[in-house]
């Protein structure tokens, strides 16, 4: 890691961030190979998404949003955003194990970013039409937004795996 992000508040806000990553990753490891097709597909919670979708929906709309387009400014990912609720669908041909790593690889690519922006820097880019005027300012600010989402979406798919098998991420007895 370059200097400005060794030893620094920055590092400590990505070692969270790692972590909630890996819980992310963590609850749904483990689901046996043909069943775990099956079970990342299916809605078990009444709002009626999937942890595959959760977790695309981590990669594309929270890992590659916040990072490689507001905060680095990708003109190319900035113009490929989606425009609705596309992020939670996963069609029906694709892997488990290429949303796994697609969230993987927009993770790595979010820590380029973050390991080259100072905390302090100005956002690159800011999404008038979804948020109005900006309530998010520095990288900082983006990095601590993204650990409370994914913490909020870990948290999620920690009941959603419960349902599904009885798996829990943290037992405390």
């Amino acid at each position: 890691m370059p200097p400005h992000v060794q030893d620094s508040e920055v590092s400590v806000l990505l070692r969270v961030l790692d972590s909630q990553r890996r819980h992310v990753l963590g609850i749904l490891d483990g689901i046996d190979g043909a069943e775990q097709e099956e079970a990342l597909r299916r809605p078990v919670l009444p709002s009626g998404w999937h942890c595959l979708g959760m977790v695309q929906h981590l990669a594309l709309d929270v890992e590659r949003f916040w990072f490689r387009a507001v905060v680095a400014g990708d003109e190319e990912v900035i113009r490929g955003l989606p425009s609705g609720d596309e992020a939670w669908r996963v069609a029906p041909g694709v892997p488990a194990a290429d949303v796994l790593d697609g969230y993987r690889r927009e993770a790595e690519l979010a820590d380029e970013v973050i390991a080259a922006t100072p905390a302090g820097a100005a956002l690159a880019w800011w999404p008038h039409d979804l948020f109005g005027e900006p309530h998010l300012h520095t990288l900082r600010d983006v990095l601590l937004h993204v650990i409370t989402e994914t913490a909020c979406h870990a948290g999620h798919l920690d009941a959603a795996r419960e349902l599904i098998d009885g798996r829990r991420w943290l037992v405390l007895t």
